[in-house]
């Protein structure tokens, strides 16, 4: 049994599409913790993480924008995400847009370094805030996490880094030059979807799960609704086509509760307003309880 405690932060501030700051809401909407508790595991909090107030100026980081918005959702996340992981809870960070995973990346770098991280997603998310070309910092969150350029300016103080190599993303298929030249760089291990047709989702992820066995590591995970194909998750602001299957994200997630290593989660980018039925956030909900135990023969059939 894991003790789970659910982390809101309704932010928007990291995109440019309105409407994923209803994210966390959805999710408990669509029941994320009676599911949960039905495999037998205790929810012990549900919060909504109010944002520290800080003041940057755009002018100074751009195009980069809602700089010091986002800083003050990351200052503010960082501490109750550590905080959860140091009490021995399963922290759950509910979003709002993806900028919030450099807060989850930074707390478990500083409670647990030797973690490794699987980025399930179809963006590396990995400009610093100088490349940024979009300004969207949401497609900053790891390489903020891992120290690079800009993340003393967003956490507002030195952060234990995450080591680079300890990351696997899986579902790429959107890279900017930019990008692609930092993730060669700094050793992030990228699986985009040529390579998961090539090898299969499930031979991919159990290479990663082996590389955090072998060094006696626990897992995070950050699931941003755009790894899915589009077709099955609409509810995101940066669809991209040719993404995950229903399936392939089942056994993603079966296969990490097997492996018994993970221990903190990310679930970002749902946005409520591009929904169908809410169709998204099921699935979101769906997948989350297939990492905590759910196997196929014991899944309801989900009605629409």
């Amino acid at each position: 049994m894991s003790k789970i405690r659910l982390l809101g932060a309704p932010t928007q501030a990291g995109t440019y599409r309105r409407g994923c700051l209803m994210g966390p809401d959805a999710l408990r909407t669509a029941g994320l913790g009676e599911n949960l508790e039905s495999l037998g595991h205790k929810i012990v909090g549900d919060e909504t993480i109010v944002p520290a107030k800080v003041a940057i100026d755009d002018a100074h980081h751009a195009p980069a924008h809602h700089v010091g918005e986002v800083a003050g959702w990351i200052r503010a996340i960082k501490p109750a995400f550590a905080a959860s992981l140091r009490a021995g809870e399963f922290p759950i960070l509910m979003g709002g847009d993806h900028c919030i995973a450099a807060a989850s990346l930074a707390a478990v770098a500083e409670v647990a370094p030797e973690t490794h991280v699987i980025w399930l997603d179809a963006h590396p998310d990995f400009h610093t805030i100088k490349t940024t070309q979009s300004g969207n910092l949401h497609g900053t969150s790891v390489a903020l996490a891992c120290g690079l350029e800009g993340a003393e300016t967003v956490f507002g103080e030195p952060i234990t880094p995450l080591a680079a190599q300890q990351v696997t993303m899986f579902g790429i298929r959107s890279v900017d030059a930019a990008e692609r030249a930092l993730l060669s760089e700094h050793g992030v291990t990228v699986h985009d979807m040529r390579a998961v047709d090539e090898h299969g989702m499930g031979a991919l992820m159990k290479a990663a799960i082996a590389r955090a066995a072998d060094a006696g590591a626990n897992i995070h995970v950050s699931l941003d609704v755009d790894f899915l194909d589009p077709e099955i998750a609409p509810a995101v602001g940066t669809t991209v086509p040719g993404g995950a299957t229903f399936r392939e994200a089942h056994l993603v997630m079966e296969l990490l509760h097997e492996s018994g290593r993970v221990a903190s989660l990310d679930l970002v980018e749902l946005n409520p307003f591009l929904d169908e039925f809410g169709r998204t956030a099921t699935l979101m909900v769906d997948l989350t309880a297939s990492l905590f135990g759910r196997t196929i023969m014991d899944r309801p059939t989900p009605a629409y």
